[in-house]
């Protein structure tokens, strides 16, 4: 009689447990590759703008809660279901042939890898490749540089960690109390991320987009309501302006995180600029499957417009309309614009939905701001 063949391991599942650690490995062998940065491309350690408030704390807080800008997502941080959303978080990355097959292997390819369409119900890819991949990348080599200027020691882990941190906590979030398959997870912290990092290890790749392109964090300061328990005024938020030729003062200006701002940049003496587009923003995410068990999400858009002010790529203040739920209306004002007592903070003020008025301040020797209702 013939003996019953033993059941044999499925390659798959090797491939679900040994995928995580092999990205992890793979992003910390070549990020210690460069042990020193040389120049700074993304962060130059300036005392005034966007520059003056950067470090990791706030980054994480930028990056980490940037799905709660959107309308139909609460600001009250303590309400947000973590343990669940980590659970699933990292099911679906720990296994991620399993998910990937009950989403659909083409539809994650068309939807979350290939631009092979622009249609909103098809475009998931256009904020992998604009904010994580370019947008990540930037901020691993900010936070180097971050790092290496404060004189931490083995500056890019620091980075590394800093990095994964706000990627894992900006998953974590926008998952939520959501149980079951999860692709954005898969194809952001296990294709993009890693990605990201391998790109802006480079010297030349980062020279390019920090001198030729002028990419600079530009994002908002995080600052805590206490009546409210809510988190306002966040949000991660890049530029990047292109000379039109060299015997102009013209740049190309465009200006993104969970919007898309095109215009143009006006570069005057002592290195100050005046930047204005407009385009759109999202306003919510919808669901676009009836399966319960199977996220697939879209983004509903709006109008938004807005004026920017900088020196030396530093953002010095902003002013943003919009037909968003959130914030209809922005004024950000960064340190180096207003000084009282020797001191310079950040301020903000916003109208909501209802027209309520919301401000806050933020002062550089604390690593989160206030605000009030």
């Amino acid at each position: 009689m013939q003996q019953p063949r033993s059941k044999q391991t499925c390659p798959a599942l090797n491939l679900n447990i040994a995928l995580p650690p092999i990205v992890f490995l793979i992003i910390v062998s070549v990020s210690n590759a460069y042990p020193q940065a040389g120049r700074n491309y993304f962060y130059k350690g300036l005392q005034y703008g966007s520059d003056a408030i950067y470090n990791p704390i706030s980054t994480i807080l930028n990056g980490g809660f940037g799905i709660i800008q959107l309308g139909n997502r609460d600001r009250k941080i303590l309400n947000i279901d973590y343990r669940t959303g980590w659970k699933n978080v990292w099911d679906n990355i720990l296994h991620p042939v399993k998910h990937i097959r009950a989403y659909g292997t083409g539809k994650f390819v068309q939807n979350e890898i290939v631009p092979t369409s622009f249609s909103l119900k098809h475009a998931q890819f256009w904020p992998n490749y604009q904010n994580h991949l370019i947008g990540g990348g930037m901020t691993y080599r900010a936070m180097r540089e971050w790092f290496e200027m404060h004189k931490y020691p083995h500056s890019p882990a620091w980075a590394l960690t800093s990095t994964m941190v706000y990627h894992l906590l900006n998953e974590v979030v926008e998952n939520n109390s959501f149980q079951g398959t999860n692709v954005d997870p898969i194809a952001d912290l296990l294709i993009f991320n890693p990605l990201s990092v391998l790109l802006f290890s480079s010297d030349k790749v980062s020279r390019f987009f920090g001198e030729n392109l002028n990419l600079r964090d530009w994002s908002f300061f995080p600052a805590y309501n206490p009546a409210n328990q809510t988190l306002e005024n966040n949000g991660q938020n890049y530029a990047i302006k292109i000379r039109l030729n060299v015997s102009t003062p013209w740049h190309l200006f465009y200006n993104f995180g969970n919007h898309g701002i095109v215009g143009l940049s006006y570069r005057g003496q002592n290195g100050r600029s005046i930047s204005f587009g407009g385009g759109f923003m999202a306003r919510d995410l919808v669901k676009v499957s009836a399966e319960d068990n199977i996220q697939k999400l879209t983004t509903e858009l709006v109008w938004n417009a807005g004026l920017f002010y900088d020196r030396n790529h530093s953002l010095l203040a902003s002013f943003i309309l919009s037909g968003a739920r959130a914030y209809k209306g922005r004024l950000t004002i960064y340190p180096g614009v207003i000084r009282v007592a020797g001191i310079s903070p950040a301020l903000f003020a916003a109208l909501d939905s209802e027209n309520n008025l919301i401000a806050g301040i933020y002062l550089t020797f604390f690593p989160i701001g206030i605000a009030a209702q």
